[in-house]
């Protein structure tokens, strides 16, 4: 059961932290992105590697 738990609060705190990170990513400028190299279609990617070193399906 502490598994379980322990498992919630680490999924939990992974979701907070790719939710923060897609905000931050939307704020940014258009100019901003294409400067980087970085397509408004890639976001969602970004913030998935960037919190769960993969990009989920």
């Amino acid at each position: 059961m502490t598994r379980f738990f322990a498992t919630l609060i680490t999924r939990l705190d992974q979701r907070a932290r790719y939710t923060r990170t897609l905000r931050e990513l939307r704020r940014m400028s258009l100019n901003t992105a294409l400067d980087l190299g970085i397509s408004r279609g890639d976001l969602r990617r970004i913030a998935s590697e960037a919190v769960y070193g993969r990009a989920r399906a």
